[in-house]
């Protein structure tokens, strides 16, 4: 069985992949219940999962759906503590995208 692929993106691509599975890494900037907020690049409102254990302001990095609303239902979110460089990590986003054939099929 293949496995689906997990573009890596941020708050400004969410409308090009409603209904997709993405990954998606930024900083908790708040935390209701099963609700979170996340900075990567814009906001996006995150549906947890039972299993999300997150801190407030260190980073997650999350594999969920994008829904039609541009909230993400996570599937699956990692704590990356406080020390990264979101720098980089947006040019690790803009390099899937520009490099897109190497990191996922696209129906351009």
């Amino acid at each position: 069985m293949a496995s689906e692929a997990t573009p890596r993106i941020n708050a400004k691509y969410l409308d090009s992949f409603t209904n997709q599975t993405v990954r998606i890494l930024g900083k908790v900037v708040s935390l209701r219940g099963e609700t979170a907020t996340v900075d990567a690049n814009g906001t996006i409102n995150v549906h947890l999962n039972r299993d999300a254990h997150l801190s407030l302001n260190n980073a997650v990095e999350l594999v969920g759906k994008v829904q039609p609303d541009l909230s993400i239902k996570a599937f699956q979110s990692t704590d990356f503590g406080s020390n990264i460089d979101y720098s980089a990590v947006e040019a690790v986003v803009d390099a899937t995208h520009r490099y897109k054939e190497i990191f996922y099929d696209s129906n351009d």
